[in-house]
C-alpha cells in the first residue's frame, strides 16, 4: 500500500485486504488503527515506557458544552507554546502551534474540522529526530536522521509544497543518544504490535537532552528522495535491497 492518512493508513485497507486473502506490505490492523490515533499511540508508548509530550483529548460534545471550562483547563495545564491536533490525521493536517491562549478557541475549532477527537500536546523545543524500524519477530532499527525544518514546524506547506526543509541522514548525535534513539523506536514499534516497517519520530529536548516519542508513521514515505529509504541506505542497505 502507497496510501497516508485516513482509509490508506488507519486499518481501514488493511482489513479489506485480510478479508480479501490478499498479502500486502507493512503493520496489520490493529497497528495502523493504533498508529494513527495519536491518543492510542501515546498510551501505548507510556506502557512501554517511553517519555511522550503531555496531552489531553478534547472531543468534539465536550467542546460543544463545556468550552469555557476546556480553555480554563488548556490555560492552567500548559505553558506556551502549545500544540492542537486532529487524533486521525497525518501530514500535519489541522495542526496549529499556539503563542497566545486567545488564539486557542479558534486552534481547537479548526483541528474539530478534520477529526471528532482532537489533542491539546505541550510544546517541546527540541530537535526533530526519525528513525526507520524495519522487520517482524526481531525488527531491527537504521541510524537515526534530523528534520531541520525551514518553517516554524514541519508542517503541511514544508512537507509537500516549499521543499525547503533540510535532513541531516544520519543526524549528527552522540553515539549513545543514538543508540538510545534505536532501541526506543523498536520499543515504540512493538507497543502497536507493528510489523513489516514503520517510521518513529522523536523529539530531543533543547536544554534537558530528554528523548520524547511524538509518533510512529506505518506507512513511512517511500520514494527514492524519501527520509525511510535514505536512512536504511546510510545504515547500509541500499534502496534496491530494502525493496
Amino acid at each position: 500500500p502507497v496510501l497516508h492518512g485516513p482509509y490508506g493508513e488507519d486499518g481501514t485497507i488493511q482489513g479489506l485486504l485480510e478479508l480479501a486473502d490478499v498479502p500486502y506490505v507493512g503493520p496489520g490492523v490493529l497497528a495502523s488503527a493504533a498508529g494513527m490515533d495519536k491518543d492510542v499511540m501515546k498510551a501505548l508508548f507510556q506502557s512501554r515506557g517511553l517519555r511522550v509530550a503531555p496531552w489531553i483529548v478534547v472531543r468534539d460534545f465536550e467542546w460543544a458544552r463545556g468550552r469555557a471550562g476546556i480553555l480554563r483547563r488548556i490555560r492552567a495545564e500548559f505553558a506556551l507554546p502549545f500544540f492542537v491536533k486532529p487524533a486521525n490525521l497525518g501530514s500535519s493536517v489541522g495542526i496549529s502551534k499556539v503563542r497566545g491562549y486567545a488564539r486557542a478557541a479558534e486552534a481547537v475549532d479548526f483541528a474539530l474540522g478534520y477529526d471528532r477527537k482532537i489533542l491539546v500536546e505541550k510544546g517541546i523545543d527540541g530537535r526533530e529526530i526519525e528513525c526507520a524500524v524495519l522487520g517482524n519477530d526481531e525488527p531491527q532499527a537504521s541510524l537515526p536522521g534530523e528534520v531541520i525544518p525551514h518553517n516554524d514546524f514541519y508542517d503541511y506547506a514544508d512537507k509537500y509544497k516549499d521543499g525547503k526543509t533540510e535532513f541531516g541522514i544520519p543526524a549528527d548525535l552522540p553515539s549513545d543518544v543514538a543508540a538510545e534513539v534505536r532501541r526506543q523506536a523498536v520499543v515504540a514499534f512493538q507497543a502497536c504490535g507493528a510489523e513489516g516497517l514503520s517510521r518513529v519520530d522523536f523529539f530531543l529536548e533543547r536544554g534537558s537532552g530528554l528523548l520524547y516519542a511524538n509518533e510512529i508513521n506505518t506507512i513511512p514515505g517511500f520514494t527514492e528522495i524519501s527520509m525511510y529509504p535514505k536512512l536504511w541506505g546510510v545504515t547500509g542497505l541500499p534502496y534496491g535491497k530494502l525493496l
